[in-house]
């Protein structure tokens, strides 16, 4: 009876089934990985590439540029020429020096708004070298830096108005589906007149009144994009709702909202989670092709359109299209190896919660 006992098998939570199979198709598990930590990276940019020096040692004093409101005046640490301090310049004077001031910089010590004409020779954008790994743009401002900079607010971006497209289209779907009848009928015609609102044009209306901003662009794609989700709660309410333990809950005197949001819900996140991913996706091809067109994130705010646009401008300044769609296409393909994954952990058909 002892040894019957041991051989008794666990129960496994079916979060942690699907936990398990997740992680058991690697590359979506690794590309998982991979982009959580060059995320939480990204939050760090400043201390790894910034033109700002991260500590300043002068006259038996620290400074610490990096973490300033403002700007340190050339004069403070004794450079002949006005305005803010060239950390660079002044890191190799301490050097030329022999004194014991010295500057502390970035490893990649340059700024993604930062204008470097006067460092380097000739009209830009320049070319790839050995300081500039990805060449500059036409505003001599360094291209690795700018990438850089803005796939941390490519994937904030996304992932703000997915969380809000989601919270309004899923609230609505959960409605239709949960009541049906007449709330159901009217919601679904104005959700199909909404939908047929021409986004562009509206951005282009938009454009033309307010200077578009991350706010304001995040709003606008909020309005636009909660209607996809919608049909799928919906449906998965409609089938949910005719369970047998959604009329056990009714007849115990459970109220609507209960039964929505702790029972019905959490049956039907399926293609909420599944989808999630590929909505991503979609929402940073938004937010490239309104910058490319003009119509997105304001001058000088890194972006990866504006690099595209610019390239496009000359197509012998190849690494302004280069650079921006490869950092792009690899950002993509990642979250879709993510979306793969996570769809075949949540499938129904492999784990279910009604097993």
């Amino acid at each position: 009876m002892h040894k019957e006992k041991k051989k008794e098998k666990v129960s496994i939570s079916i979060f942690r089934k699907r936990w398990r199979k997740f992680r058991s198709i690697k590359r979506g598990y690794y590309a998982f990985v991979a982009l959580i930590v060059m995320y939480a990276i990204s939050f760090l940019l400043p201390l790894f590439i910034n033109n700002a020096a991260l500590i300043v040692k002068y006259n038996g004093e620290y400074y610490f540029p990096i973490f300033k409101s403002g700007i340190y005046e050339a004069s403070v640490f004794g450079q002949e020429r006005h305005g803010e301090t060239n950390y660079r310049q002044l890191k190799e004077q301490f050097r030329g020096d022999n004194s014991d001031n010295w500057v502390l910089m970035p490893i990649y010590p340059y700024g993604p708004n930062e204008n470097l004409l006067d460092e380097i020779s000739g009209s830009p954008p320049h070319p790839p070298n050995v300081k500039h790994i990805l060449g500059t743009d036409d505003r001599a401002r360094d291209v690795f830096s700018r990438i850089a900079y803005g796939f941390n607010i490519s994937i904030s971006f996304a992932l703000i108005v997915t969380l809000f497209s989601y919270m309004i289209g899923v609230s609505i779907g959960a409605l239709l589906g949960f009541f049906g009848g007449k709330l159901d009928i009217f919601g679904q015609r104005l959700i199909e007149i909404w939908s047929t609102l021409p986004f562009l044009y509206v951005m282009i209306i938009v454009s033309s009144i307010l200077q578009p901003n991350f706010f304001l662009l995040v709003l606008i794609l909020t309005i636009f994009g909660w209607m996809g989700i919608t049909y799928y709660v919906r449906g998965e309410f409609y089938r949910e709702k005719a369970r047998d333990y959604v009329s056990a809950a009714v007849s115990l005197g459970a109220r609507n909202s209960t039964i929505i949001f702790k029972h019905v819900l959490p049956n039907s996140l399926t293609p909420i989670i599944s989808f999630a991913p590929f909505a991503i996706v979609a929402d940073i091809g938004i937010m490239v092709s309104l910058d490319f067109l003009g119509f997105g994130l304001p001058p000088p705010t890194p972006s990866w359109g504006q690099l595209m646009r610019q390239g496009m401008t000359d197509i012998n300044n190849w690494w302004l299209i280069a650079a921006p769609l490869t950092i792009m296409f690899l950002t993509l393909i990642a979250i879709v190896f993510i979306g793969e994954a996570i769809r075949e952990a949540f499938d129904p058909k492999v784990y279910s919660r009604l097993r």
